[in-house]
C-alpha cells in the first residue's frame, strides 16, 4: 500500500492575502481603540464622563486599557481565523491531500507572543496594584465613618451618633467632598455591595468586615446593588446613595437622631391581639420559625413554648423569657451563636405587629 504526499499550496510567506488583511484588521482595530479612548461609553460605563467620585476615572483608565488590549486580541485572531478558513478552504476538485502554508520552528514569533502578553499583564498589575493601595490606605483621615450591614434582603445603614440604624429602601446619605469610610458586613450570607457609579463594589460577608473608601465628587441620587446573589429576593435588594452638601447631611443626622430619641421607649405592648399575631406570624415568622419546642429549628429556634419550657427557661439574648423581653428581640433584633434575626424595621413590623406578635407567642401554655 502505498500513500501519496500531501500537496503543498506555498511554501512562502503567510499565506495568499495576508498582508491586506492585516491591513484591514488594523484599521478596524484602531477605529475600535480610538472609539474605546474618546467615545461615548455611557452605555457600558454610565456616566464615566461626569465622575460621581474619586475612584471613577482611575477605574475606567484600567477599564479602558483592557479594553483596548481585549479588542486588539479578538480582531487579530477573529480576523485571521475567519480569512485563513476561507483561503485555505478545500475548493470543488482540488486534491483531498492539499495543505496550507506550514509554518514550523518560528522562535522569533514565539518569543514575541510571549514577551508582549507578559509586559501587558505587567503593565495591568501596576495599574491596579496602585488603584486598590489608594482605595485601601487613602492619603487623608475618613471625615465620616459609617456601617452597611447586608441582610436578606436589604441594607442597613449605621450612622455614627445614631442610635436607629436605617435600612433600605431608605436612601444611604453622605456628604459631598468628604472622605468616607464605609465598614461592610453581613448578618446572614453572602452579599455585594456595589456602587455603580463609583466604580466600587465589595463583598459583604459574615463575620468579615470590608473597608471601602472614598471621596464622592458631585452632588446626585445614585444606584446601590447587590452584586451577590443571595436568595429568591436578590432581585429587589437595592437601594439609593444621596449625596448631598455637608449642611444637608449635618441636618439628616440631627434629624435622624431625634427620631431615634423619640423612639427609643420601644412600641408598647398592651392591647396585643393574639389573632392579629397569628397572621403576622404567618406572614413574617412561618419561613423561619416553627410553633413547636425550641429544638424543633427551621432556621432559627421553635417558638411555640417561650414562656413555658423548662429545657430553656431563658430567650437567646439569655434574658428571662417573659413578654417584655420577647419584644425586645422583635424590636432590636438578635446576633448570637444561633444566627442573626433582623430587627423591627428590617423585618417590616409596624408597633402594633410587635404588640400582636407578642400576645400570639404568650397565648401558648
Amino acid at each position: 500500500m502505498s500513500f501519496s504526499k500531501p500537496e503543498i499550496v506555498s511554501t512562502k510567506g503567510l499565506g495568499p492575502g495576508f498582508w491586506p488583511v492585516t491591513a484591514v484588521l488594523t484599521v478596524v482595530n484602531v477605529a475600535i481603540t480610538l472609539y474605546i479612548l474618546y467615545g461615548n461609553l455611557d452605555w457600558v460605563l454610565p456616566a464615566g464622563h461626569v465622575p460621581a467620585g474619586d475612584t471613577t476615572m482611575a477605574v475606567d483608565q484600567i477599564f479602558k486599557f483592557m479594553s483596548v488590549i481585549g479588542s486588539a486580541i479578538t480582531v487579530y485572531v477573529s480576523g485571521y481565523t475567519a480569512w485563513f478558513a476561507f483561503v485555505f478552504r478545500r475548493r470543488p476538485g482540488e486534491n483531498p491531500r492539499t495543505v496550507g502554508v506550514q509554518i514550523h520552528d518560528a522562535p522569533k514569533l514565539e518569543i514575541w507572543w510571549t514577551v508582549l502578553p507578559t509586559l501587558l499583564l505587567v503593565v495591568l498589575i501596576v495599574m491596579s496594584v496602585a488603584e486598590w493601595y489608594k482605595l485601601q490606605f487613602p492619603p487623608d483621615a475618613p471625615a465620616l465613618t459609617l456601617e452597611t450591614v447586608g441582610h436578606q434582603f436589604n441594607w442597613e445603614y449605621r450612622y455614627p451618633g445614631v442610635a436607629a440604624s436605617t435600612f433600605s429602601p431608605e436612601p444611604l446619605h453622605l456628604p459631598v467632598g468628604k472622605q468616607i469610610r464605609i465598614l461592610i458586613t453581613s448578618a446572614d450570607v453572602l452579599h455585594s455591595f456595589w456602587l455603580p457609579k463609583f466604580r466600587l463594589k465589595l463583598d459583604a460577608v459574615p463575620g468579615l468586615v470590608q473597608t471601602m473608601n472614598f471621596t464622592p465628587s458631585e452632588t446626585g441620587t445614585y444606584d446601590i446593588v447587590c452584586a451577590e446573589y443571595c436568595g429568591v429576593n436578590h432581585s429587589v435588594m437595592q437601594g439609593t446613595l444621596v449625596v448631598e452638601s455637608p449642611e444637608a447631611f449635618q441636618a439628616y443626622i440631627a434629624a435622624a437622631k431625634a427620631k431615634s430619641a423619640a423612639s427609643a421607649g420601644g412600641p408598647s405592648l398592651a392591647g396585643g391581639n393574639a389573632a392579629a399575631g397569628k397572621t403576622v406570624f404567618t406572614q413574617k415568622c412561618a419561613a423561619c420559625h416553627s410553633l413547636g419546642g425550641f429544638d424543633q429549628k427551621i432556621v432559627g429556634p421553635g417558638l411555640g413554648k417561650l414562656l413555658n419550657d423548662p429545657a430553656h427557661p431563658k430567650l437567646v439574648d439569655d434574658d428571662p423569657a417573659t413578654p417584655a423581653n420577647i419584644g425586645k428581640i422583635l424590636v432590636k433584633g438578635y446576633t448570637g451563636p444561633l444566627g442573626a434575626m433582623p430587627n423591627q424595621q428590617a423585618n417590616g413590623l409596624s408597633n402594633s405587629d410587635v404588640a400582636n406578635l407578642v400576645a400570639y407567642l404568650s397565648s401558648f401554655k
